[in-house]
């Protein structure tokens, strides 16, 4: 085994890394089938707190935020589909998310953290 990817670094050990990304691919996921996300927010708060890393800490609180944030809009949007605007406000919700997963998933490939 390659002790090289378990040594730490600032952006994190490789591990980390894949972790990570696996959780940007479930939350991507979940545009099409929201479940997804699910599993990748259990990941997320699992992770956020064992990582020495601010460079992964930043990118799971940004999952984090985006997963519970997305939550809240989609249940106002399903409460807006009784009076038929709520549909709308879900295709901004996807536009929202897919822009969160896009440039979450650009700063982690130029490893750079998320803000707070």
């Amino acid at each position: 085994m390659n002790n090289e990817s378990l040594a730490p670094t600032a952006d994190g050990t490789e591990s980390e890394r894949t972790t990570l990304l696996i959780a940007y691919i479930l939350h991507g996921l979940a545009v099409f089938n929201g479940i997804t996300a699910i599993a990748g927010v259990i990941v997320n708060h699992l992770k956020a707190g064992e990582t020495g890393s601010s460079f992964v800490g930043s990118h799971h609180r940004w999952l984090i935020r985006t997963f519970w944030w997305g939550l809240l809009w989609a249940f106002v949007c399903a409460l807006l589909t009784m009076v038929f605007i709520g549909a709308l406000g879900f295709l901004v919700l996807a536009v929202w998310w897919i822009y969160r997963i896009v440039r979450g998933v650009l700063n982690y490939t130029e490893r750079k953290p998320m803000p707070v």
